[in-house]
């Protein structure tokens, strides 16, 4: 099984709520990871293939991708690529914006109109030239030497030219960010990541399945899957893996002639005490009484 690192602003960087970094300066991470913080990937020159949740996203010069917190990422580049990375936390850009970062995607849009390349990153991809393009070098040019330097006023320079970056990029893509918010772009998203949940345990109930192996199958970080099944279902992962469980041991009870025995070993459990147990708990019922009285209902 793949182990996905969590990576901190403070591994990362020199300073725990900002970073900048270009080609030069930090050891690249070429496997798949996630980190606490948002991420912008910024390319100069060269291609870089960046793959982010279930998306794959090309970038040729010009090219950004936008990562939030907790999301499976990882970037491929070209020999000689020149970009930028920006790091930042939450609380550096928006002080007044008291939300988790596990719950950025349900904040309106209005509230922080400058977040929604990295709310849609799966969907479109982002492009600068011309102009905005120089625009955007520069405001990483000033940020890099404002955050080096630290002096009087330099966290508002870095803050202004983050969201001069950001802002470039939304106005261009205006039209199709508004076009995916009005479509709640974002539940399409988290529809197909409970697809492939759904389909990881299902394919694995005969053995033990943990919270880690299905996030990475998901491309999903452990914790926002876990967040994400409680804020959606109101059940926490391992009732989730049970409740699927149960559901089989009733469809082989009632369609197949495998002993009790059999049927516990199916659905994932090695005892068939313990798979009685928790059977009855779910049902009220026993696996054999409730295999008796579909029998006695279908022959009515």
């Amino acid at each position: 099984m793949r182990t996905i690192k969590t990576y901190s602003l403070s591994e990362r960087a020199a300073y725990p709520d900002f970073g900048i970094h270009d080609e030069r300066a930090v050891s690249r991470i070429e496997q798949g990871h996630r980190h606490e913080y948002f991420q912008i990937q910024f390319n100069l020159a060269g291609r870089a293939e960046h793959h982010v949740g279930a998306a794959v996203r090309l970038l040729d010069p010009g090219g950004l991708s936008f990562v939030l917190p907790y999301r499976v990422h990882r970037v491929v580049r070209s020999p000689g690529s020149k970009f930028y990375v920006i790091n930042f936390h939450q609380r550096f850009l928006r002080p007044e914006l008291d939300v988790d970062p596990l719950d950025i995607e349900d904040v309106p849009l209005e509230r922080a109109p400058e977040l929604a390349p990295f709310l849609f990153q799966e969907f479109m991809d982002f492009h600068l030239d011309g102009s905005d393009l120089e625009l955007a070098r520069e405001a990483c040019r000033r940020m890099a030497e404002e955050n080096a330097r630290r002096r009087f006023c330099s966290l508002e320079i870095v803050r202004a030219s983050l969201l001069l970056l950001l802002a470039t990029v939304c106005r261009r893509y205006e039209s199709d960010l508004l076009r995916l918010a009005a479509a709640q772009a974002q539940r399409t998203s988290r529809r197909d990541a409970f697809s492939r949940v759904a389909r990881h345990v299902r394919d694995n109930l005969t053995r033990r399945i943990t919270l880690t192996e299905v996030a990475a199958a998901a491309d999903l970080s452990p914790n926002y899957l876990a967040h994400l099944l409680k804020k959606e279902t109101g059940k926490t992962f391992t009732g989730l893996v049970t409740e699927r469980r149960m559901e089989k041991a009733q469809e082989l009870l009632v369609h197949t002639t495998l002993r009790i025995a059999e049927i516990a070993e199916a659905v994932g459990f090695e005892d068939e005490a313990y798979f009685a147990r928790r059977f009855k708990q779910c049902f009220h019922v026993t696996p054999r009484d409730y295999r008796g009285k579909a029998a006695a209902t279908a022959l009515r």
